[in-house]
Formats: C-alpha cells, sequence, structure tokens
C-alpha cells in the first residue's frame, strides 16, 4: 500500500512490450483509509464506500499522468487492468470472499478508457482462492524449456511460482509475508520516519536474529498449509506480531526487524523446499523485496545451492512484473481466454476473470 505502478504495454509482438512505466506514491490520507480497512472498524461500510471512489480517482490521476507524460490519447488504449487495491482477503471463509477497491466506473468514466476489473471474484466463485494470479502470465513469459524455476514475486505478501520447464503442471502460492511485517513494525518503530519502510534494510542491520522469537511465528498455522493456499493483511499484520509475540516489548526493536527479515527468508526457502516437485536451478525475484539487500543475502546464506537473479535478467524489471501481469490478464479478458490456472488456485475449472466497464 505504499504506492501504484502503471505501466503501457504492446501486446502487438510475440514477446508482450513495455513501453512505459510511472510510479506514484499513495497519498498519506488515502494510505490511512486503506489500511484502517483491512481491520474492523466502525462505520466501515461509509468508509469502504467512500475509499472504493477515492482510490479510483487516484488511479484515474494516474493513468492520466502517464498518458500525458508520454504523448498517449486515451484512444489508442485497448482497455485498463486494473487489479484495485486489495483490503480483505479470505479464500477459506464460509463463503469465501475477496475485496478489492477502485470502482472501475468512475475510472472507466474520468478516463473515457474501458476498464477489466474484478479479476479475483471469478476465481473464488470457482471454488478457488482467487490468488496468486500471476503464475500464468510468468508461465507466459519466463517459461524456459528444460530449465525448471522459480519466480518469486516479493510484495507485501510473498507468493512463488514453479516454471518445471516441461510440460509438467505448474504450481505457485502465496508463501506467506514478504515486506509487509517489515514495513508495519518499522512503521511503528518510526512514525515519523520519511519512508513507511527499512531503506536499504538499514534498521534490520542494526538489530540481531532471535532464534527463539523466529520459532515462536514460525509455528503460525499458514507456513504448514499445503498449496493451493493464499494470504494477506487479515493474517499477518501487526496485531498478528504482538499476538504471535511473548512480550514483544522485551526484544530490541532492531532485533525484532532483523528475525522479521529472517522469518520472511526462512519461510520462503522452507516453501520452496517442502511444497515443490523438484529442487529449481534458479529462482528470479521481483517486487519491491528485491532492493532489500539485507532479505537478498539472507536468500543467498539459506540456500547457497540456488542461483538468485533479479527478474531484470529476464527482460522486465522488478518493479514492472505484478503490474504488466495484470495488463496480460486484461488482454486475456478482451480476447476471451482464462487467465487462471486451477492448479494453481484450486478452482473448478479455467475462467475468464474479470468484467468489462465501459466509459
Amino acid at each position: 500500500m505504499d504506492g501504484l505502478d502503471a505501466v503501457l504495454v504492446d501486446f502487438t509482438q510475440s514477446v508482450p512490450q513495455l513501453l512505459r512505466h510511472h510510479h506514484t506514491p499513495i497519498p498519506t490520507a488515502l494510505a490511512q483509509r486503506l489500511h484502517q480497512l483491512c481491520h474492523t472498524s466502525p462505520n466501515e461500510l461509509h468508509l469502504l464506500a467512500e475509499t472504493d471512489r477515492l482510490f479510483a480517482e487516484f488511479c484515474a490521476d494516474v493513468v492520466e499522468q502517464l498518458l500525458h507524460q508520454h504523448n498517449v490519447a486515451p484512444a489508442q488504449i485497448a482497455a485498463i487492468g486494473s487489479h484495485g487495491q486489495t483490503v480483505r482477503h479470505c479464500p477459506t471463509g464460509q463463503p469465501a470472499y475477496t475485496l478489492q477497491l477502485g470502482d472501475p466506473n468512475t475510472l472507466a468514466a474520468r478516463t473515457g478508457i474501458p476498464v477489466v476489473a474484478d479479476f479475483r471474484r471469478k476465481d473464488v466463485a470457482l471454488g478457488g482462492q482467487g490468488a496468486p494470479l500471476v503464475p500464468a502470465f510468468h508461465q507466459a513469459i519466463f517459461h524456459k524449456t528444460g530449465i525448471p524455476r522459480v519466480i518469486l514475486n516479493l510484495g507485501g505478501i510473498a507468493n512463488i511460482t514453479w516454471l518445471p520447464g516441461t510440460d509438467s503442471k505448474i504450481l505457485g502460492f502465496d508463501t506467506g509475508p514478504a515486506n509487509t511485517l517489515l514495513d508495519q513494525w518499522y512503521r511503528f518503530c518510526h512514525p515519523t520516519a520519511a519512508t513507511g519502510f527499512d531503506p536499504d534494510g538499514q534498521f534490520a542491520t542494526t538489530g540481531t536474529v532471535n532464534e527463539s522469537l523466529l520459532e515462536q511465528w514460525l509455528t503460525a498455522e499458514y507456513f504448514h498449509l499445503a498449496p493451493p493456499k493464499s494470504t494477506g493483511r487479515d493474517d499477518f499484520n501487526l496485531q498478528w506480531l504482538i499476538q504471535q509475540t511473548d512480550d514483544i516489548k522485551r526484544y530490541p526493536p532492531a532485533d525484532v526487524q532483523a528475525t522479521l527479515v529472517e522469518l520472511t527468508a526462512r519461510t520462503i526457502i522452507m516453501a520452496i523446499q517442502q511444497w515443490l516437485p523438484q529442487q529449481p536451478v534458479e529462482v528470479y525475484v521481483a517486487g519491491g523485496g528485491v532492493a532489500n539487500p539485507v532479505l537478498m543475502a539472507a536468500f543467498k546464506r539459506l540456500a547457497p545451492t540456488l542461483q538468485w537473479y533479479s527478474t531484470q535478467v529476464l527482460g522486465v524489471a522488478p518493479q514492472h512484473v505484478e503490474a504488466m501481469a495484470f495488463a496480460w490478464l486484461a488482454r486475456c479478458f478482451m480476447t476471451r481466454q482464462p487467465g487462471n490456472l486451477p492448479e494453481v488456485t484450486g478452482a473448478s475449472r479455467p475462467a475468464i476473470l474479470g468484467g468489462l466497464f465501459l466509459p
């Protein structure tokens, strides 16, 4: 929830081409609303309805900035693929649900461009987790015959995609927290900091990993569930951290930060070792976490036999992968192609994801 990435993607060639990228931080007041909606609060229906519109207006601003800066007319765009901002994700509820904000009607009306949105709920309606959806895109652009590899996305939550390099089934699932607990703890300890995250992992480097604390956190049920599985801020948040910790105030704050880095790294390595049918040769990392040298060093220390790379090596910058994936999913909708992988999400069948909202 730190910013919005918008990309302009050309699908006329055999390999999707990223033409432009624009990143805009989420305004503080809007971010506060979004964080509040991740938890039960008074009058939340009113807050949700307002924030749904406000986030869509913000998305429209970003689209207009991207097009204006690069002299692109709205009429040149086939469609906007808008994921929206997830504020609740409960794939194991009765009934299951997932909720993303950013009213696509507002976005279409503001920009004058058709919008494809609401990608996750069809998969949930078919008994799936609704997440992760990016493995199909990873397969389309990162698969290499004969080379088993993992694509690791380090957003708020970490997810991995297993690309076997053969005709075998792809796997993909959320491993647990990537940056979300790191960011939330850093903000808790540095409420007046200029950034909402630990720049270059500097705060973490001043602490020491506490193994007993780590063992407490590793008992969380999610880490031991077999895929298909997905998670979010509903499960991993500051309240969870405090509840899962025996008197968190007695630990030096920097030690907690360092141990959270280790939690992210260990749960990802555990997932690769436990749930994949064979060990990969290569791991390609995308998302904001690739810019955290402390986290990247932890991966190499814990799994030195794996070859660790940024997705930049494959031709796509780490900060572009997720946004490109939802442009690709929008194109799947426009060409009436399924966008989900049932073996990843647990849905009963492949399905065309999303809905079309005309200006």
